[in-house]
């Protein structure tokens, strides 16, 4: 089964595979290309959830309207969030 890129994973399918990552290389069984492997696709699943985080955080802003003289910055509905 070939692997998803993180931007196409879910918020919740990305924070699975990464705690998963952290699992295995605590358990010390991999070796160093596979770890260093590992290592590189943890760095970005958490850099695609913290971008789907950011912008979840943002759309809550929005909708919350938090104060007239608040600077909104364009939000980017191309990603799902739920």
């Amino acid at each position: 089964m070939a692997t998803k890129k993180p931007e196409n994973l879910s918020f919740e399918q990305a924070l699975e595979e990464l705690s998963t990552i952290v699992s295995d290389m605590e358990q010390g069984d991999l070796s160093l290309e596979q770890s260093l492997k590992q290592f590189e696709r943890g760095i970005a699943l958490a850099s695609a959830s913290s971008g789907k985080l950011q912008q979840a955080e943002q759309k809550v802003s929005i909708l919350m309207g938090n104060g007239e003289k608040s600077v909104l910055t364009n939000f980017d509905n191309d990603m799902e969030l739920l």
